[in-house]
């Protein structure tokens, strides 16, 4: 198939990209900044010539929007908005406009448009969703804003021959270099790792390889369209995430911050709380209905992977820069 990726450089585009190639699949990417031969500049605002590739391919899964992992000021909330309605609003207009337009498209979205709450998970049926919270920040509604600007832009676009999913995502889990498992990761090691304002908000994850399996799930289940949720079925509490994640690498301890202390680390990391303090109790209910079956559903087996993909990583790159032995 040929597969169209709009912001498809960051690290969830980073792990499909690969996945999706490894595949057979034939996977061109849109950005700002092109440097290689399967990547197409494009302004993520405009059409342009870039409108080509949508033409005739298979699938689009749009990625694109300025990056979370932020601090929220008004300007990079504006940011994270514009990029978000702006991508998905042109994205729907080359479908639109496409002779042959592509069966599906798939737009990102998050599950941070659900309520921050401990008393029950948030489900695509029976979800609560955010934005009247009491006793939280102001800024945390429009995150939600966001999530719904976004994904009613997706809704609003006139592509009748394209079945259209909203992927409400979790935090993709990723052995790879500079995303959220490895920041945690690396938190863990330091023995910084421990529960965060007393721990009890909930974490909701997805593996990679589950992401993509779900992905490739979603792109041939043609009853399907519409909200999803893409998170396993196992949401913990922070603590508990943590200290799993401590188990796995072998690390013991896991000093806890208190609300100040992770705004302090959130500044210092050039982040904000929301990502750690806000409680997403996400469960994947459509796509258990449907019939898919998550290979890593529970945080234990999945942490244990994961690092033991890290820990084989390091040990090939070890190897591969070793110096030959003399001939």
């Amino acid at each position: 198939m040929k597969i169209v990726m709009p912001g498809g450089t960051g690290q969830v585009g980073t792990v499909l990209n690969r996945e999706l190639t490894a595949a057979g699949h034939d996977v061109v990417v849109l950005t700002r900044r092109p440097r290689r031969e399967s990547e197409v500049h494009w302004d993520g605002e405009t059409l342009g010539p870039w409108a080509e590739v949508i033409d005739g391919s298979d699938i689009v899964i749009n990625l694109a929007g300025r990056s979370v992992n932020c601090r929220y000021t008004a300007a990079n909330l504006q940011a994270m908005m514009d990029s978000r309605v702006n991508s998905a609003r042109v994205v729907g207009e080359a479908i639109a406009a496409a002779a042959r337009p592509p069966r599906v498209w798939l737009q990102m979205s998050t599950a941070t448009v659900y309520a921050h709450r401990f008393d029950a998970p948030n489900d695509e049926a029976t979800g609560v969703l955010g934005g009247t919270e009491p006793g939280v920040p102001d800024y945390w509604a429009y995150s939600v804003e966001i999530a719904q600007a976004w994904e009613r832009e997706q809704e609003r676009a006139d592509t009748p021959h394209t079945r259209k999913v909203a992927l409400r995502s979790a935090m993709v889990m990723s052995p790879d270099r500079g995303g959220v498992f490895d920041v945690l990761l690396w938190l863990a090691r330091l023995g910084l790792g421990g529960p965060v304002a007393g721990g009890a908000q909930y974490v909701s994850w997805i593996h990679d390889r589950d992401f993509v399996r779900a992905v490739e799930f979603l792109i041939d289940r043609g009853d399907l369209a519409g909200p999803v949720n893409l998170a396993a079925p196992g949401p913990v509490p922070h603590r508990t995430f943590m200290r799993t994640l401590r188990a796995a690498w072998g690390m013991p301890v896991g000093l806890p911050a208190t609300k100040w202390m992770a705004e302090l680390g959130a500044f210092a990391l050039r982040s904000d709380t929301e990502l750690l303090l806000k409680s997403r109790r996400v469960t994947p209910g459509r796509l258990l209905g449907a019939g898919f079956t998550f290979d890593h559903a529970q945080w234990p087996e999945a942490a244990q992977d994961l690092v033991g993909r890290v820990r084989g990583g390091r040990a090939a790159r070890a190897v591969r820069s070793e110096p030959s032995a003399p001939r």
